[in-house]
């Protein structure tokens, strides 16, 4: 297997400085020993204008076999009946990605001791694959690397050039070339695109491999079209381990758009208020207030009428856990943006061990409720139960309008703290909010204003209820504002139908008049 990296350079800039950014001398040439061969890397050329360094990996085919215990390099496709005697140690692959991340690992980290200013400099870069496996064709090389910056020439290798007429092989000799990317950049890129496109793995694929692929795709896989795809091949199709790393992409994304860390949004673990809801210990303890309000939620949508259920914010599940117990919510979707939360939803719903019709009614989602989702449109009614004030409030409108303006549930129930309770708990510091995540706590007018110029914005109506021990000083620990959607929209469409109706009868009419006209 064969691969080359080359750059150009000026006196100031040498294309030299390619040997410290790879840790290997351009006057010399080394070998490293691999699991399956030897890895050469030698300099066809090096001087300040131009620098070449090539990989070439010499693979040991009877190692290959004995390591991958007879099955065919580990499992792969195509070399069952021809282990010793094929062409697949030549193709880039799988091989070669492992290769580049042995003998250049410092490089693919960006690390270089000698010239630290090096690795986060774009500089002109050219590599050449002699020989690489492309399932999907020259389409999907093109697909894969285009939206990384590089300039693609995929040419399909003829299966022998002597008979055209037989056409062209699955190897394609690709040449990228690209003017904005570092070199740690481009060894990450082909460690994990090289055996996406020859989609075989010499080696058994574990959980370990998901952390080697989001490490290497820190920055361009979680925005690339292609994911999906690059997930699965480079996880050899294993849907458990796809599945975990698309999740965890996802969190990444998520967490990019909202400019924030991942572990600051995959932080939705803890119950809301476990610490200020402990009164004093009596001998007859008062039913919880996380209790207390489920009950409420859950009276609300049976008065409501609902059937699909959204919660908006589910956390680890308590309340999809409650509505489950209910016949009368044929579909409950819960709905967070942790997956670390949705994980222990999951096991406290015991989804694995759920029978098939129990099942069918519930459903887990990854999603962030300050961007529209087309999946949450058309339920009966949505809960944000103790979830606006984790946000900023510059978010809310964001909120207001993907639950509110786009999937407009005909009922929507918000409940959050009023902060005029919180001198009844004696455990709470004063000026301390109930949960270190709060971003604000309002009181009961506050609450009632943005609650009601929602409703007016959006077409509800909206009541407010209490929830928990109603102090007349102070209001409940608990608010919640119900709000129900104007039935305008039905009215229109009557009254469109009695327009179309007219008009139709007046039509008719006039053609009528005019063929009795014609008749006199």
């Amino acid at each position: 297997m064969f691969l080359t990296i080359g750059t150009t350079g000026t006196p100031e800039r040498p294309a030299t400085d390619l040997g410290f950014l790879l840790h290997k001398h351009p006057d010399r040439s080394q070998a490293f020993s691999t699991s399956y061969g030897t890895a050469h890397v030698l300099y066809p050329e090096a001087d300040a204008e131009r620098c070449t360094a090539a990989l070439l990996l010499e693979v040991d085919a009877v190692a290959l076999v004995r390591r991958g215990k007879g099955k065919g390099r580990g499992g792969a496709p195509d070399a069952a009946l021809a282990q010793y005697v094929n062409d697949r140690p030549y193709a880039a692959s799988s091989l070669l990605a492992v290769a580049l991340s042995g003998v250049f690992s410092s490089a693919m980290r960006g690390v270089c001791a000698a010239k630290p200013e090096l690795p986060a400099r774009p500089r002109p870069l050219r590599v050449e694959i002699p020989a690489l496996p492309a399932r999907g064709g020259p389409g999907l090389v093109h697909a894969l690397f285009e939206p990384l910056g590089w300039r693609v020439s995929a040419e399909p290798v003829a299966l022998d050039t002597r008979f055209p007429q037989w056409g062209d092989s699955r190897y394609v000799s690709l040449t990228l070339e690209s003017q904005t990317l570092t070199v740690a950049e481009t060894l990450r890129h082909l460690y994990v695109l090289l055996p996406v496109l020859d989609d075989a793995k010499h080696y058994w694929v574990s959980s370990d491999e998901v952390d080697k692929l989001l490490r290497a795709g820190e920055g361009w896989l979680p925005d690339h079209p292609e994911q999906k795809l690059i997930t699965s091949r480079f996880l050899s199709r294993r849907w458990s381990l796809t599945r975990q790393a698309t999740e965890r992409l996802e969190l990444v994304r998520l967490a990019e758009a909202d400019d924030s860390e991942v572990e600051d949004i995959d932080n939705a673990v803890e119950d809301t208020d476990d610490a200020v809801e402990a009164e004093a210990e009596t001998q007859e303890r008062p039913t919880p207030l996380a209790e207390l309000r489920r009950e409420a939620l859950v009276t609300a949508l049976t008065r409501a009428g609902a059937a699909r259920v959204l919660d908006l914010g589910c956390g680890q599940g308590q309340l999809v856990q409650a509505l489950l117990k209910n016949p009368r919510f044929t579909e409950i979707v819960g709905v967070d943006v942790s997956m670390r939360a949705l994980t222990i939803a999951a096991r406290r719903l015991k989804l694995d061990r759920m029978g098939e019709r129990q099942a069918s009614r519930v459903q887990l989602l990854q999603g962030s409720l300050a961007y529209t989702d087309t999946r949450l449109k058309g339920y009966d009614a949505a809960v944000l139960s103790e979830v606006i004030e984790h946000l900023d409030l510059p978010r809310l409108p964001a909120l207001e309008y993907a639950v509110f303006g786009s999937a407009r549930p005909r009922t929507v129930l918000v409940t959050t703290p009023n902060v005029e309770y919180n001198v009844r708990w004696q455990s709470l510091p004063a000026g301390h909010a109930r949960h270190g995540d709060h971003r604000f706590e309002w009181t009961r007018q506050e609450f009632r204003a943005w609650a009601a110029a929602v409703a007016e914005r959006h077409g509800y109506d909206v009541e407010f209820l209490p929830v928990g021990p109603d102090d007349p000083e102070v209001g409940p620990p608990t608010q919640m504002a119900v709000f129900e959607r104007k039935a305008t929209g039905a009215k229109n469409e009557s009254a469109r139908g009695e327009n179309a109706g007219n008009r139709d009868e007046n039509n008719e009419k006039h053609e009528k008049s005019e063929k009795e006209a014609k008749a006199a």
